[in-house]
């Protein structure tokens, strides 16, 4: 006769830290919370890495300098540290030994980051990868400057904790890599207006707005003008489009759901 002993230990009780610091608003029986926070937030383009969180500290001078391994100091550790254009292989190698928590820069080059991976990225969702820190791309591949309203936000807020995730996920159910910066009161009250001028109208004339699909994925660019016709694009689909100005003055015709407004 043959048989089967199972022994199971005693249930224990798993402690999760938040991802973002606010209040609990709504406790799910046997589940968990529901967080509430105002906050800013900053949404990139790319990133790779999971959750995690430190104080914001900006580490160059402008949005167009590049983050060089020179840049990183031993007091950076735990912190997420904003660079500006780019940030290449070697900077990666000194961020992952001084135990830095995420790095947000404008650009990355695709052969850098796949000496950061070890492999090609696909298409699927990233977030789990195991790379010492977590990265943020703001603006696309190549060396380009971050945003200025980017880079101001990230300056203003040098020293407060945020959290941020390098979640990525380019198909449908997009998922962008986000900073979230918790606001005390007098911040709320400073963004609040703001928040609700851009929350009204939707995209407008003369709003920025950066492009998130092939062939112009990554560029800043201004809408020049929102047509009220649907028209027809080479998947011969019906669909709203707008027309943007180029930084090097192109204008172009692009679906609306393939552009990201960027407050200023």
């Amino acid at each position: 006769m043959t048989g089967q002993v199972f022994l199971r230990e005693p249930p224990e009780i798993l402690r999760l830290s938040a991802y973002i610091d606010g209040a609990i608003v709504e406790v799910m029986p046997e589940q968990g919370v529901v967080v509430e926070s105002r906050c800013a937030f900053v949404q990139g383009i790319f990133g790779v890495g999971g959750e995690t969180a430190g104080a914001i500290t900006m580490v160059v001078r402008s949005p167009d300098e590049v983050l060089t391994a020179a840049h990183l100091k031993p007091e950076h550790k735990d912190q997420i540290v904003v660079g500006g254009a780019l940030a290449q292989k070697e900077t990666f190698a000194r961020a992952r030994e001084l135990g830095i928590r995420a790095v947000v820069v404008g650009g990355v080059h695709d052969r850098d980051l796949k000496e950061l991976l070890g492999y090609d990225l696909g298409v699927a969702i990233t977030g789990t990868e195991k790379i010492g820190f977590t990265l943020i791309i703001t603006e696309g591949f190549g060396t380009i400057p971050m945003a200025a309203r980017t880079f101001d936000l990230l300056a203003a807020k040098t020293g407060q904790k945020a959290a941020c995730s390098g979640a990525t996920q380019i198909r449908a159910g997009v998922i962008r890599p986000e900073v979230i910066i918790p606001l005390d009161h007098s911040d709320s009250t400073q963004h609040s207006a703001l928040s609700t001028q851009h929350s009204e109208g939707g995209i407008q004339v003369g709003d920025q707005i950066r492009i998130i699909r092939e062939p112009y994925f990554g560029i800043i660019a201004r809408v020049k003008d929102l047509p009220a016709e649907l028209q027809l694009i080479p998947t011969e689909s019906q669909v709203r489009v707008l027309v943007a100005t180029l930084p090097d003055g192109r204008e172009v015709t692009i679906p609306r759901a393939n552009v990201e407004m960027i407050e200023e």
